[in-house]
């Protein structure tokens, strides 16, 4: 996928009013007034007006009758087809003004729908727009503007002090503060120095920055966001599902009706020909179902933007209503409830000296991948000790520790359980209480030891982010009825943080297998059911879940692709965001459909006395269609 290019932009950037689509119109509504006041001067049925208003028809519906006559042929029988049958019709029975306006009306409403969905789409325009097309690039010792296009992996890019960045990349020299807004949707400025990453779009706001492109202009992260949020607008929604399958029984039935009404009075009860086919084509028309197609995909692309902008990325209509219905979100604790940095808080030592039990347990945890491992091993960096002891037989002990030889002897670190097993459940009551006490104050507590004994009780803890409590906090002030903190930490350790935050229910000593058990038991009981993680470890309970949600989804591969939902900045204060945006778009939707089927409803309702007229029918179809999408917009508003 490639960011479109200039000349692209520069269509796009093209004023409504100047758009070749809406040329036909302006020349169609010209040619209706001079044929109407020709015949105010002539007379209905003159020739000069007839000629007008046929030339008003042919260029207003010229694009019109071409799509209705071939899906007449494959005897699909939509909007097109039901316009270019009822315009033809109007003609043939000699209400040629009344084909002309018909004609006219339509096409205006056609402008009015797209100016609306340009509107909606305006975010996405905009986010086009945000990255430069050329960079500042260092080959050897020059320095030359290339096209982004041409920037390859590896290549030096300067970005100055007052410049946006052009490509992703890492900082390889200097320091600066850059506003991430246009990719995480905080316009709280971050700072960058050496080895950071920084994002296409960012804009450069103090120091001179030098970066090493890590991806090519189509795999940037904003690139990846628009072609997302593109797709996601093109994908159909539940409710518009429900339209499309509604539509085709719908729109026989309307041709059906239609048929009977032109004919059953003049063959049964000596009705006017003229009179009962002009109602039937009026039947036609009103029942072209334009608002009812267009009810939810403006919504849709109107909330998918929006959210967009916000940083916000919604993965598509299903996704955008799912939200809107769920009852029960399931958090990770760790890097989602908490800032996912694990810190050793607290050191005990029951043999031997402290910096070498920590030299130790750095060289075990040095082979294991588990987060609390590098709490560990910035502790050893931080107080300077060399933890590259000969390390042999190492071997992970799924879902407790490790296990290795470090000088010729087995140590084992890991979880409290570990030496339950290990050691028969015979641990001295002293250092059960100390365990206890660390654990009740939310601290993880890892234990150094051999097959024998323990030597060292290390205290890890995960700061909670400022925003969970108050998260949490509006969850259950908008209908969530239940928030579960799922956790791999120990029950004490667990219940600590979760009773701070505030979360209902809590779940500990997980597996990532339990958790994954653990969604779909909460779906068989509630069905609509979020799952909130950072995209990697939790990438099973997210695919299992309703609506599987990835915090820090900038930058990062895993989470814009598992997750259904990504909130692009590490910022869990977007989730009430996202629930209040769909549950307003899932209104919306409801409230246009239901609107839609009224209108028409109301407006056949008139045939009954024979006051429906082609005007009438058109502006019945007309205005349900505008109403329906000035209704969505209201969405563009909600922040």
């Amino acid at each position: 996928m490639k960011v479109r290019n200039e000349k692209e932009n520069s269509v796009a950037r093209e004023p409504f009013w100047k758009q070749k689509e809406n040329v036909k119109v302006y020349i169609s509504a010209i040619l209706l007034v001079i044929s109407w006041l020709s015949s105010l001067q002539y007379g209905e049925g003159q020739m000069l007006p007839t000629i007008g208003y046929a030339a008003a028809i042919l260029i207003g519906g010229y694009s019109l009758f071409i799509q209705g006559f071939k899906n007449l042929g494959r005897l699909n029988f939509d909007i097109n087809t039901l316009m270019t049958v009822a315009i033809l019709g109007a003609a043939v029975i000699g209400e040629w003004g009344e084909g002309a306006t018909v004609v006219i009306l339509f096409t205006i409403s056609e402008a009015l729908e797209r100016y609306s969905m340009d509107k909606a789409r305006q975010s996405i325009e905009s986010l086009m727009d945000i990255a430069p097309k050329e960079a500042l690039i260092r080959l050897g010792n020059l320095e030359m503007m290339v096209n982004t296009e041409d920037i390859q992996v590896g290549d030096i890019m300067i970005v100055k002090p007052g410049q946006k960045v052009a490509m992703d990349g890492t900082v390889t020299k200097g320091i600066s503060t850059l506003n991430q807004s246009a990719i995480t949707g905080e316009s709280v400025t971050v700072t960058k120095t050496i080895n950071d990453e920084v994002f296409a779009g960012t804009f450069n706001e103090e120091g001179l920055l030098e970066v090493k492109v890590t991806k090519r202009a189509e795999d940037t992260t904003l690139a990846k966001i628009i072609h997302l949020v593109e797709e996601a607008q093109a994908e159909r929604a539940p409710s518009q599902a429900f339209v499309d399958k509604f539509a085709r029984y719908y729109t026989p039935a309307v041709i059906v009706l239609a048929l009977l009404i032109a004919v059953v009075p003049p063959l049964l009860f000596e009705g006017d020909w003229n009179k009962w086919i002009y109602q039937g084509l009026a039947v036609l028309v009103v029942g072209c179902p334009c608002a009812l197609v267009v009810s939810t995909p403006v919504a849709v692309v109107t909330a998918v933007g929006n959210a967009a902008r916000n940083g916000v990325l919604i993965k598509g209509g299903i996704y955008l209503e799912e939200a809107g219905a769920l009852k029960v979100i399931a958090f990770d604790k760790t890097g989602t409830l908490t800032k996912g940095v694990p810190v050793v808080a607290e050191v005990v030592t029951y043999g031997g000296n402290e910096n070498k039990l920590l030299t130790i347990a750095a060289a075990l945890e040095k082979g294991s991948q588990h987060p609390l491992a590098s709490a560990i091993m910035r502790k050893a960096e931080e107080k300077g000790i060399n933890c590259n002891l000969p390390v042999e037989d190492f071997q992970s002990i799924t879902g407790k520790g490790v296990m290795a030889k470090v000088n010729n002897e087995l140590y084992y670190i890991g979880s409290p359980n570990l030496f339950e097993d290990l050691h028969k459940s015979k641990i001295e009551s002293t250092i059960r209480e100390q365990i206890a006490r660390m654990q009740t104050e939310g601290k993880t507590v890892m234990v150094l030891g051999t097959e024998k004994d323990i030597l060292s009780l290390i205290a890890v803890a995960d700061e909670i982010r400022e925003s969970s409590k108050e998260v949490i906090r509006k969850l259950h002030l908008i209908g969530i009825e239940k928030t579960i903190m799922l956790t791999g930490d120990n029950q004490r350790t667990a219940e600590a943080i979760g009773k701070e935050i505030g979360v209902s229910d809590i779940k500990a000593d997980l597996l990532p297998e339990d958790k994954l058990n653990f969604i779909k038991k909460l779906r068989a009981n509630h069905q609509n059911v979020a799952m909130v993680g950072d995209g990697m470890n939790d990438a099973p309970a997210l695919a299992a879940s309703t609506v599987g949600v990835a915090m820090g989804g900038a930058g990062t591969d895993t989470a814009l692709e598992t997750a259904n939902i990504a909130l692009m900045s590490d910022d869990l204060s977007k989730l009430p965001y996202t629930i209040k945006l769909s549950r307003r778009a899932l209104a919306i939707i409801k409230q246009n459909i239901t609107f839609s089927l009224v209108i028409k409803a109301m407006a056949l309702l008139l045939v009954i006395p024979g006051w429906l007229t082609l005007w009438i029918a058109i502006f019945a179809d007309m205005g349900a269609t505008l109403i329906v999408t000035l209704n969505s917009l209201r969405l563009l508003k909600i922040s």
